[in-house]
């Protein structure tokens, strides 16, 4: 997966494909994101994984948990710690309104992807709200609907 494009000519890492599946995306933002050496020499060898991960404000900064990126395999003692906390970079304007959506009752901040965007780490976020059961089957059935609508056109064009 990491050497797929993303528009915009940006090089994708790792994407959280269960968060379209389990919330509904209200906004989303590009961020910059404070890495360490040798976690960007893992993350170009595609080597992390954003499930069960979020971002969360903390004395107004940005912080994402539970990013798991591998240790870099020939960084001996200069490795970093896989699911250390890490800084996102956003303009004070855009934290000043992301600050009172997330104050909102259900609303979370989801990393829905990582990518190389001009060779610098990006992580596209997006604010969430959590969806019901109901909802998530109804997201499956629409899929399913059109995944068939599809077949019957290509089967009769």
């Amino acid at each position: 997966m990491a050497d797929q494009k993303a528009d915009g000519g940006s090089k994708v890492i790792v994407s959280n494909r269960r968060a379209r599946h389990e919330y509904h995306v209200l906004d989303t933002w590009e961020t910059g994101i404070v890495l360490l050496g040798t976690e960007v020499k893992s993350l170009r060898q595609g080597r992390a994984n954003l499930q069960d991960c979020f971002a969360r404000l903390d004395r107004g900064e940005l912080w994402l948990y539970n990013l798991h990126i591998s240790p870099y395999e020939q960084g001996n003692r200069f490795n970093h710690d896989p699911l250390r906390p890490r800084k996102l970079l956003m303009h004070r304007n855009q934290l000043r309104k992301l600050v009172g959506q997330v104050e909102q009752k259900g609303l979370t901040l989801v990393p829905l992807d990582l990518h190389f965007t001009g060779g610098v780490a990006k992580v596209n976020l997006a604010l969430v709200k959590g969806k019901q059961l109901h909802d998530k089957r109804e997201t499956l059935k629409e899929r399913a609907d059109a995944r068939d609508m599809e077949r019957a056109y290509k089967d009769n064009g």
